[in-house]
Parts: structure tokens; sequence; C-alpha cells
């Protein structure tokens, strides 16, 4: 039997040289195993505990489908706060903004305006009450669960997260408040004794002055931006963007998706079919409906005339 020794495994501690060889290899192997496949794995983010480090999240196109302001203007037509002939031109505005993939400042501009006409003389409070109907109504079925999934992510590390976003700051928190996030920066409207004067308070909340506000937001809470995170899908935000270290390009246009490539910014697109992840549109079945209902609402208002 003495002969047959040799076969019987023998036993051996291992040494702290080995165990570092052994995990060494383990890791080369992982790494190399990654690399072919492609699936290189990111460092874990958002970071667990980092109370210094909060979310900021676009709202257009980025947390939901479409622009709030026009799902918005569907509820109130459906009020009668309007006629037909205003529901048309939102129609057509949010039909713009779908099929381009990108926010034209002329029918964002005159969207504000004609929102801000509509709600002149009501009061603040009933607006905050017909908000969260026309919520569940239009765009809580509209969020993006992917977009959400993210925004989860950062409130489960212990983050804040706040919506940002050129839409009246009263629709924005809330739909902040629904998604459960901490608050939402938005668009404020002039109110004097609580009643809308149909003018604005300084300027819309978009381009430049998103990224002012995500800065002051930041001093205030004491928030280091180079661990803070935003996402948004338009080249209009780059300036927020660029504010914190990780910047996200979430179903960008066209522009932001090249910036966010040149800059090696992280990309994630949760639009469906191929061709609206290669130029920036929505899928053709939803840019079908919207402009079936665009057409549909214009041939309305003829009928009507």
């Amino acid at each position: 039997m003495a002969a047959l020794g040799w076969l019987t495994p023998r036993r051996r501690s291992a040494t702290a040289r080995s165990v570092l060889a052994g995990e060494a290899s383990a890791e080369a192997a992982r790494k190399s195993s990654q690399e072919a496949s492609g699936t290189t794995e990111e460092p874990q983010f958002p970071v667990h505990g980092d109370d210094q480090a909060a979310a900021f999240f676009d709202l257009d196109n980025t947390v939901m489908q479409g622009a709030a302001l026009f799902h918005f203007g569907r509820g109130l037509y459906k009020r009668k706060f309007f006629e037909t002939r205003d529901l048309a031109k939102f129609a057509w505005q949010q039909a713009w903004f779908r099929l381009a993939g990108v926010e034209d400042p002329e029918h964002m501009q005159e969207a504000r305006d004609s929102a801000l006409s509509i709600v002149k003389g009501h009061r603040v409070a009933e607006l905050q009450s017909i908000g969260e109907e026309i919520y569940d109504e239009y765009m809580a079925e509209r969020i993006w669960p992917g977009t959400r999934a993210l925004a989860e992510a950062h409130l489960d590390a212990g983050q804040k997260v706040w919506l940002v976003t050129a839409a009246p700051v009263e629709i924005a928190q809330v739909i902040a408040r629904r998604l459960g996030l901490t608050g939402a920066l938005g668009t404020v409207a002039e109110s004097v004794d609580g009643v809308y004067t149909g003018k604005l308070v300084g300027e819309p909340l978009h381009g430049p002055a998103k990224a002012e506000a995500v800065r002051a937001l930041a001093a205030a809470e004491g928030l280091d931006l180079t661990r803070c995170a935003a996402y948004s899908d338009s080249h209009n935000d780059i300036p927020m963007l660029s504010l914190v270290g990780h910047p996200y390009a979430i179903n960008p246009d066209s522009k932001l998706r090249r910036h966010a490539r040149e800059l090696d910014w992280r990309l994630r697109d949760y639009r469906t079919g191929r061709k609206a992840a290669k130029v920036g549109i929505p899928a053709a079945a939803g840019v079908g409906a919207v402009a079936g209902g665009t057409a549909a609402a214009i041939a309305l208002h003829r009928r009507r005339r």
C-alpha cells in the first residue's frame, strides 16, 4: 500500500502567497472572459451611504415619454379650460417634439405662453389638485421603467433625487411625489394671493438655467457635484450634465449622443425599435398614435368651424 501513497491527495495549508496567487489568477481569468464577451463590469454606482452625492433627472423624454406640458394641456382641455383649436396647437407641438426628438425653442415658447394664458386667474391650489388627476390619466403609464429604476437605485443608496425641468414646478412636484423622489426644480409661474397672474418669475428653467439651479441646490444641500449624477435626453442640458461627475445620456438626441460618445459619458436608450435607437425618435407605433391624435384634433376643429 505504501507504494500507492503517491496517489493519495496531500492536504497542505495555503500560505498567504499561494492565496494571493490564486486570487490573482482567478481575477485575471474573470477580466479576460469579460473583455472577450464585451461585458466589462462597471464600478458599483451609485455608491451606498454617500451623503454628499445626489441625482438630477430631466423630465421630458428622460423620465417620461413626451412633454409633461402637453399631457397637462390634454387634462385641462378635458376639463374645458380651453377650446379645441388650442388642443390642436398642443397636439402639433407634441408631434413635432416626438418626431424630431429635440426641443424646438419656438414651439416650447408657444406652449409655455399658451399654458400661462390658460391658467391665468385660476388658483394655484386648484391646478395642484387637478395635476394629481392628470398624472393618473395621462402621465403614469408614460414613465420610462428603465429611468425609474435608475432613480430608485439612487434612493436605495440613500441619496436624494430631484427632477429638473422646464415644466411648471407644480406639475414637476406632482410627478416627483408620485415617483417617490425627493422633490423637483421647475419653471415658476407668478401668483398673487394664490392666483396665477399669467406671467413667469424670471425665465423658464431651460438649458443654462437648469445648471444654475442644480449648482444652487447643491450648495444649499452641501453636495459634492463631482460625486453627483445627472440624466437627460437633450443636448440643451449639456450645461447641467457637465456639472456633475457622473453624466448620463438617456434616450439621447443626435447632438447629445455624439457629445456623450466624444466625452465617454454613459448612454442608456429605453426606446423600443431599432430605428428609434439609431436616429433618436420614438418607435413607429408611438409616432403613429400621436400623429393620428393630431390629425383627429385638427379634423375635429375643422368640423366645428
